[in-house]
């Protein structure tokens, strides 16, 4: 393995466990067994090993992202919103066949950028993949065409708050399942719960404020 691939593999683990600001450079050198010059030559500073770990998961879940919304924007038929969100189950669960535990990972790394308020990493994402952004939004409106701007924002907003939480937290969520409700999940079943939810939430009535 490369010594640059050491470093992301052993980053994007303490990054997800740890969060951004928790992991330090020293911690990710240690276990990967490279010295700080490494980071430096093969990154530069902390804040492109973040993007190089975001960027490994988004280069392989974008294209399939934007081909399955991409589908629905282009489908004569006017979609549910169930089905706008639901385009992301498989391409999140295929992150699995990418790397081991793929899916849960790419998704707590994902909370973390907003949880650690990581605001250069939101902006990298919309400016680095902006096909995703169009096409879910595309998606939306066309489910939803009723929603103002101004009010996809705030639905929006309160869904991303939502799969965060949810997703920070998934570990500890099944174990809860399986406790106390004797009910084995995985990661495809907090996915498989959490998106009606959310796409029930966006396709709530609109109220005069």
């Amino acid at each position: 393995m490369s010594t640059k691939n050491k470093i992301l593999d052993v980053a994007d683990v303490l990054f997800a466990n740890k969060g951004f600001n928790g992991t330090s450079l020293r911690e990710i050198t240690s276990q990967a067994n490279v010295n700080l010059a490494a980071v430096n030559y093969h990154f530069g500073s902390k804040k492109e090993l973040i993007k190089a770990v975001m960027s490994r998961y988004m280069d392989e879940l974008s294209p399939q992202l934007e081909s399955a919304l991409s589908l629905i924007c282009q489908a004569e038929e006017k979609p549910t919103l169930d089905e706008v969100f639901s385009a992301f189950i498989e391409p999140l669960l295929n992150l699995n066949s990418f790397k081991e535990n793929g899916t849960s990972t790419f998704l707590q790394l994902l909370g973390r950028g907003y949880t650690d308020s990581q605001g250069f990493l939101r902006w990298f994402l919309t400016t680095q993949y902006p096909n995703v952004f169009t096409h879910f939004t595309n998606a939306v409106k066309k489910a939803y065409p009723e929603l103002s701007t101004e009010e996809m924002f705030w639905r929006l907003h309160f869904t991303m708050g939502t799969l965060v939480f949810t997703m920070s937290s998934s570990e500890a969520l099944i174990d809860i399942a399986q406790n106390d409700f004797n009910n084995k999940l995985d990661i495809a079943g907090v996915i498989a719960r959490v998106i009606p939810y959310v796409a029930a939430g966006v396709a709530a009535p609109i109220t005069k404020l």
